[in-house]
């Protein structure tokens, strides 16, 4: 083996190191959107038990507005569920293809085929798309968050003033 084939075999190898970067981000990103779906998921099962528990009390104006604001909870969080499903898949492509990008880098390179280059470009271009999109989705999802959050902080600060003032 020459200098310029282990020259070349250091750049192949560098190359396929990029998309192992991006795939180690995506997990990161997995792993963080997968805790938040799980938290969610929790949030719906109390939600749904609080609403249930309700159902069966006096038709008291709090009461009813309770209900209101928990059901309002609910479409939010499904919201946010269904967000957090479409950036996992987002980021799980974005794996696949990072995973195409790092192997299309190693055959095009073991091959000696550099006019197929364009091929690994491609697939990393592809997979950066899938993880901005994934991204974009969570930025979203995180504003429903602080929405169900401000909502429910404004439902117990009404509460909390109709109280003081004996209503």
């Amino acid at each position: 083996m020459g200098e310029a084939d282990f020259s070349s075999a250091l750049a192949v190898l560098s190359a396929m190191i990029t998309p192992a970067v991006l795939i180690s981000a995506c997990g990161a990103l997995v792993l963080s959107t997968s805790n938040r779906l799980g938290r969610v998921i929790d949030r719906v099962r109390d939600l749904s038990d609080r609403f249930e528990s309700l159902i069966y009390c006096d038709e008291s104006g709090f009461q009813s507005e309770k209900r209101t604001m928990i059901l309002h909870q609910l479409e939010l969080s499904t919201r946010r569920a269904r967000l957090l499903q479409h950036s996992l898949t987002s980021h799980y492509l974005a794996i696949g293809i990072f995973v195409f990008t790092t192997i299309a880098v190693g055959v095009i390179g073991a091959a000696g085929a550099p006019r197929y280059s364009w091929l690994a470009v491609l697939l990393g271009l592809i997979g950066s798309c899938f993880l901005c999109y994934g991204s974009a989705v969570l930025i979203l999802e995180a504003r429903f968050a602080f929405e169900s959050t401000r909502m429910e902080t404004d439902f117990v600060w009404k509460m909390s003033r109709r109280k003081q003032n004996g209503r």
